[in-house]
């Protein structure tokens, strides 16, 4: 009984390493708990919740793994709240729910099924708040059987191993730069890139889930990243990425 809510998966190769989110207080987001409901969906394996609208490919190879989610309209803020971790916990049905809670990260949509009511299969419609969970961090907190649960959430900050890792796509004069790894807010506002030839930072702009793009030739510059997360915190990785880098590869940087 999958009770998939259709989450958009678009498929991202990228290259990147490990990280983990654990439970932690998270600023004021972090401290009071909010009511939700959450389904699961991508199979036994999470093989279905790969790609995705946050553009972060293989979650296995990632580092995100299973402990992931998909948000709906009202949570996913058009791919702002990309990165963001949540813990959540199955409240209110003694026959489904588990004992424990879960940490989950944002890597996907789910999106609004208007020909169905909110109450029997439009889940994700606004403006209910909804996580579509993968199937096996569901299973950790409710019986698989219940298909639907009621949960309590809250904002925590994310916990990653290493540095901020910038994947850098496209082509000259098109810098499609793919951020993972985000550590504390974990969802990216705004990113500015510099040139190891200019001394300004220029804005880049979101392209589509957590990839910014820059219109800029950079090419045989050494790039340094700043990146601004939603609790207002600035981080700057400076010449992370040598002169001589290329499409396709993935530079470690600073880590909130």
């Amino acid at each position: 009984m999958d009770f998939n809510c259709g989450s958009f998966n678009v498929v991202v190769v990228v290259m990147t390493l490990v990280s983990v989110a654990v439970v932690k207080g998270y600023g004021g987001e972090g401290e009071g708990w909010e009511t939700a409901h959450a389904t699961f969906y991508g199979g036994g394996d999470a093989s279905g919740t790969m790609g995705g609208a946050c553009g972060y490919g293989n979650l296995y190879s990632q580092g995100y793994g299973t402990n992931t989610a998909a948000l709906s309209t009202a949570l996913f803020n058009n791919g702002f709240a990309c990165g963001s971790c949540y813990e959540i916990k199955c409240v209110g049905d003694s026959n489904s729910c588990l004992p424990g809670s879960i940490v989950v990260t944002a890597t996907n949509f789910c999106p609004p099924n208007n020909a169905l009511p909110n109450n029997a299969g439009g889940w994700c419609n606004p403006p209910q708040q909804h996580f579509d969970l993968s199937q096996p961090v569901f299973q950790n907190i409710a019986q698989y059987k219940a298909g639907i649960v009621p949960v309590s959430y809250r904002r925590v900050a994310c916990n990653r191993n290493g540095g901020i890792r910038f994947t850098i796509n496209g082509h000259s004069y098109f810098n499609l730069v793919l951020i993972t790894n985000v550590g504390g807010a974990g969802d990216v506002q705004a990113v500015a890139i510099k040139g190891s030839r200019s001394t300004a930072w220029q804005a880049m702009s979101r392209n589509w889930g957590q990839n910014w793009q820059s219109n800029s030739y950079l090419d045989g510059q050494s790039l340094s990243f700043m990146v601004t997360t939603s609790d207002g915190r600035q981080l700057v990785s400076n010449n992370v990425a040598p002169p001589n880098w290329s499409f396709g590869q993935t530079f470690a940087g600073s880590q909130f």
